[in-house]
C-alpha cells in the first residue's frame, strides 16, 4: 500500500484541525490504525476533546505549540513526540509564527464518532 501526501485532499476533523489522512483503512485498506498529517493555523487553538477508544500519538514536524492532556500544559517543539491515551482531555494551540504540522498516529484508526467534544475547562 502507497499514499502521496500531495494526491490527498485535507478535511477539517470534529476538534478543528485540518488533516490529510496520509493511511487510513477506510481508505487504503489498513487494518489497525490510521496515519494523517494535521495542520492547525498560526494563533488558532484545537478543540478540547477526547477519544473513546483511540490511543494517539501526535509527533510535532514544524512549528511551536502548547499542549494541553488533562491536566498538564508543556510546550511541544519539532522532535517532540506525545502519547494520548484513551480518555484523556486534550488539544493543542499553535504558539508560533507559522503553521504548526503533527504527524498524528491513531489505534484504532481515527474516527469522527470516536471523538467527544468538551466544554472548555479553563
Amino acid at each position: 500500500m502507497k499514499s502521496t501526501l500531495s494526491q490527498i485532499e485535507p478535511y477539517v476533523t470534529r476538534d478543528g484541525s485540518t488533516i490529510r489522512e496520509l493511511m487510513h483503512p477506510n481508505v487504503q485498506g489498513n487494518v489497525a490504525q490510521s496515519l494523517a498529517e494535521a495542520e492547525v493555523p498560526v494563533g488558532v487553538e484545537t478543540m478540547l476533546h477526547r477519544h473513546l477508544e483511540s490511543e494517539e500519538l501526535y509527533f510535532i514536524t514544524q512549528g511551536i505549540g502548547q499542549m494541553t492532556l488533562a491536566d498538564d500544559v508543556f510546550e511541544v517543539v519539532v522532535g517532540d513526540t506525545i502519547c494520548i491515551r484513551p480518555g484523556t482531555a486534550h488539544r493543542i494551540q499553535n504558539t508560533g509564527n507559522e503553521t504548526l504540522k503533527i504527524l498524528c498516529c491513531c489505534s484504532p484508526a481515527y474516527s469522527h464518532d470516536d471523538t467527544v467534544l468538551l466544554e472548555d475547562q479553563a
